[in-house]
């Protein structure tokens, strides 16, 4: 009998290209980014808060108003130059809530640019268009 030797194997080792693109590695940083500054700008807005006030109360509302008029509010304190508690909390707010479109996105030039897989290029093409109606609902 038998034994093969040293160094070899009976199945051929799948080699990894050194330019090739992990989409998942590019997922996972986007979706670990999105909510690592989501959560620093929350905890920003809320310490600073807690120390001006006392508490960590705050009173306002965002009903009745869409993604992108959240936005456009955020921009306009941005404009302003007025640092304010609620400016960080609304960031994060927005971060966190662009996160998944953003991941969505990528996977949408991913799969036309990089795999040219149209299927996957229109299924989450689709997804991406919800996603964006959905930001527009109130």
């Amino acid at each position: 009998m038998g034994y093969p030797m040293q160094g070899s194997t009976n199945h051929p080792q799948k080699e990894e290209s050194v330019g090739h693109f992990d989409m998942e590695v590019l997922v996972g940083y986007i979706l670990l980014a999105g909510v690592l500054i989501s959560v620093a700008s929350l905890a920003i807005g809320l310490i600073w808060h807690w120390a001006r006030w006392g508490n960590l109360r705050f009173e306002y509302s965002i009903v009745g108003m869409n993604f992108f008029e959240f936005l456009l509010t955020i921009l306009g304190q941005m404009a302003s130059a007025v640092m304010r508690p609620r400016f960080f909390l609304n960031m994060g707010i927005g971060i966190l809530m662009l996160t998944p479109f953003v991941r969505v996105l990528a996977s949408v030039f991913y799969f036309a640019f990089v795999e040219r897989n149209w299927r996957y290029t229109l299924f989450t093409g689709f997804v991406l268009t919800v996603l964006t109606y959905s930001l527009f609902l109130r």
